[in-house]
């Protein structure tokens, strides 16, 4: 298991955020190379089920994903079933005492292909950390905007 976290701070309220954060469909504006959707139930509440489509052409994958944790505005936990990503990612939206937020995106993955999988993860690692801090400043930037 290999985790990963980023946190950025925006200026926008938890509930905004977390409202930006959680309207799947609108992912691919801030998440890089990413679209979203719900695939059961209704996005906003534990049982639902989402998938996200993440690449460029044959260079992508779809990535299931079980809610598993909803508490709003500060909260939301999804369980990766897919074939590529398996594993849990939780984005935390913590108030600030300036009235922002701050914004924390963990992930615990199962990584694939054995040895190969972990020796390649000491790259993939670093540098999916520096996509998921760009997306992360995206979003904080659009729940600012509206």
């Amino acid at each position: 298991m290999e985790t990963l976290s980023v946190t950025v701070d925006a200026q926008a309220s938890p509930d905004r955020v977390f409202a930006v954060l959680t309207d799947w469909p609108r992912h691919h504006e801030w998440m890089l190379l990413t679209r979203a959707w719900v695939v059961a139930g209704d996005g906003r509440s534990r049982g639902s089920r989402l998938a996200a489509a993440t690449g460029v052409g044959p260079l992508s994958f779809v990535d299931t994903m079980d809610v598993t944790g909803w508490r709003p505005p500060h909260e939301v936990e999804v369980r990766h079933t897919g074939r590529v990503v398996r594993g849990t990612g939780r984005f935390h939206v913590l108030p600030r005492p300036d009235g922002g937020s701050r914004i924390v995106w963990e992930e615990q993955l199962h990584v694939p292909f054995g040895l190969a999988g972990r020796i390649g993860w000491r790259v993939a690692g670093p540098v999916s950390a520096v996509f998921l801090r760009l997306s992360l400043r995206r979003l904080a930037a659009l729940a600012l905007r509206g």
